[in-house]
């Protein structure tokens, strides 16, 4: 039998991937639209577009980016409370806490961008991931 955690790992994965699509299902035609040459482009860095392509064509980027960032601290965490055998559970649960809070971040960071809802979002994943952190602190040094 997996761990149940296990689960939330592999959505929030999943969930990624939709935010890839997503961004290259906007991005492609605002940068047609803005006359940007792909097969000429070089280089490039995190928001060298802002600006040049509509907003809302940014914020999906914007996320797949945020994405790749702290939730790879819950990936970590996740794996260890699953190794060790303590990833179901209340352990399960906080972990669907950090996914369900981080897909919501994303839809109102790629749609509305209200900056006010985004960061209660983040500070509430930030709290549950925090929480998560903590239990697989204490099974892995626990004696």
């Amino acid at each position: 039998m997996h761990s149940e955690i296990l689960k939330a790992i592999i959505v929030l994965v999943a969930w990624t991937l939709v935010m890839w699509a997503w961004m290259v299902a906007v991005r492609m035609p605002a940068l047609k639209k803005a006359g940007i040459d792909l097969s000429k482009a070089r280089g490039g860095r995190p928001g060298q577009l802002d600006g040049i392509v509509p907003d809302s064509a940014q914020w999906p980027a914007h996320n797949y980016m945020h994405l790749m960032e702290q939730p790879t601290i819950f990936y970590a965490s996740a794996l260890v409370l699953a190794v060790a055998g303590a990833g179901n559970g209340i352990n399960a649960w906080i972990a669907w806490a950090y996914v369900g809070l981080r897909i919501v971040h994303s839809l109102v960071q790629a749609t509305v961008n209200k900056i006010s809802i985004r960061f209660s979002l983040f500070l509430l994943s930030t709290l549950v991931l925090i929480a998560q952190t903590l239990h697989a602190a204490m099974v892995v040094f626990s004696t």
